[in-house]
């Protein structure tokens, strides 16, 4: 991805499936650039695993160690992660009904008035 701009606001799309999909039981990182892939998302690891990172950082995640050398790092949501995954859901149906074409001319039609 070349647009700095595009880049920034799908970033914000990647972290809200993250932790939708962290809610969901738990993520691996494999699994993520998989289903972000499913989703029209090209990102490589040395994109997504800094995000974790951060995101578990912040306390939105907990990662699990690996039991093994080999096995993988289970991402899953902590409960300050889950606050925010309702604030992001809560704000995300408020723009999408804001923003979508059908509602979009209904509002400039009531306020042209």
């Amino acid at each position: 991805m070349r647009d700095p701009v595009v880049r920034e606001f799908l970033l914000g799309f990647w972290k809200i499936h993250i932790l939708h999909h962290a809610g969901e039981g738990g993520i691996y990182g494999q699994w993520m650039l998989e289903e972000l892939h499913h989703h029209g998302y090209r990102l490589s690891p040395g994109t997504l695993y800094p995000i974790l990172a951060r995101m578990a950082k912040r306390g939105w995640l907990k990662a699990a160690e690996p039991s093994r050398p080999s096995g993988v790092r289970l991402y899953r949501l902590t409960p300050k992660g889950r606050e925010v995954l309702k604030q992001v859901q809560h704000s995300l149906a408020e723009l999408t009904g804001e923003v979508s074409p059908r509602r979009s001319t209904k509002s400039r039609r009531a306020t042209s008035s």
